[in-house]
């Protein structure tokens, strides 16, 4: 089979691999799209390995098409050749096959296609573990989502407006903050213009500071905002896009009961993933299909485009999900 591999010079080539070999507990997908996520840039650079036993190439989550199921994985599933399917992967997705362990994979929600799918199991379930599990979301919280024309955030936002929360975002510009209107978000703030301190300040003298906020910037300002949250606030990192460091006032940590979390999908457990997924199939499922929650697509290429594709992330232009198809 053909994925996508990198150059010793870090450029892109769709050249033959090994075709996965089959285990007892494995379902093989024949892939028919993938979605790209900023850890693929960050894996391309040689930042973010796989997990062992993974393969080289990168892609976390695709769509697609059953081909074989393993002995184990038809005892343990009702998986079944033909089965349009979309999965969580720890790598591998930029290619015509993969192996999935069958508890990874998820059905494709009625009335989505298989673009749309793919753009789903990675964000949806890193929304979904920091929304409700790290961040105890409830119906009613504020939560701020920074990086709102992010491929995460377009899955966020709306996750969060279904389940009743209030939304702050920020963004870069003002035709950045028009363009991400359309995720729902109660208030998109234009960094800009507006001071990010002086917009939690004012919500925090209104009485509707933030909850719960999901951080994939840090840098500078992330220290400052902490003063502004409500008792008990969780601050949630899952990068640091825009710098590793920042000064915090601790007194604000224990006065006011912040929690700092960090946050990764990829370095949890399989079983851990494997419940998630189930969680997501049960709970938010349902609102997928109903409409109330749906990716947001910015471009669908070819995977022989990759380059264009990371390209496109590494610039920072989309708002939503880009999706490589492969066939």
């Amino acid at each position: 089979m053909k994925a996508i591999l990198v150059n010793p010079d870090k450029s892109l080539v769709w050249a033959d691999v090994p075709d996965p070999v089959v285990g007892d507990e494995d379902v093989l997908v024949e892939i028919r799209c993938a979605a790209l996520n900023r850890a693929d840039l960050m894996q391309r650079d040689g930042d973010y390995p796989p997990p062992p036993g993974c393969p080289e190439w990168m892609g976390l989550e695709i769509s697609g098409v059953i081909v074989e199921v393993g002995k184990i994985a038809a005892e343990k599933s009702d998986w079944k050749v033909g089965d349009e399917v979309c999965a969580l992967l720890g790598g591998g997705g930029y290619a015509e096959y993969v192996n999935v362990k069958y508890d990874m994979l998820m059905p494709v929600p009625k009335g989505r296609t298989l673009v749309e799918a793919a753009a789903m199991p990675e964000a949806y379930a890193t929304a979904y573990l920091n929304l409700f599990i790290e961040g105890k979301a409830k119906a009613g919280d504020t939560l701020l989502m920074n990086a709102g024309a992010s491929g995460l955030a377009s899955v966020v936002i709306p996750m969060a407006k279904a389940f009743g929360l209030r939304v702050i975002t920020t963004v870069l510009s003002a035709e950045i903050a028009e363009r991400v209107k359309s995720t729902g978000a109660d208030i998109i703030v234009d960094t800009s213009k507006e001071n990010i301190h002086d917009v939690l300040k004012a919500q925090l003298d209104a009485g509707t500071p933030v909850d719960i906020a999901i951080d994939c910037l840090g840098g500078d300002y992330m220290g400052g905002c902490l003063q502004y949250l409500s008792h008990g606030a969780r601050w949630i990192m899952i990068a640091a896009l825009a710098g590793r460091f920042t000064e915090i006032d601790l007194k604000n940590i224990y006065v006011r009961n912040v929690r700092i979390i960090g946050s990764t999908l990829r370095s949890r457990t399989p079983a851990f993933k494997a419940e998630l997924l189930a969680t997501l199939v049960k709970n938010v499922w349902p609102k997928v299909e109903e409409g109330l929650i749906r990716p947001v697509i910015y471009k669908v290429l070819p995977i022989q485009q990759a380059e264009e594709a990371h390209a496109i992330l590494a610039r920072g232009e989309n708002v939503g999900k880009v999706v490589l198809t492969v066939k």
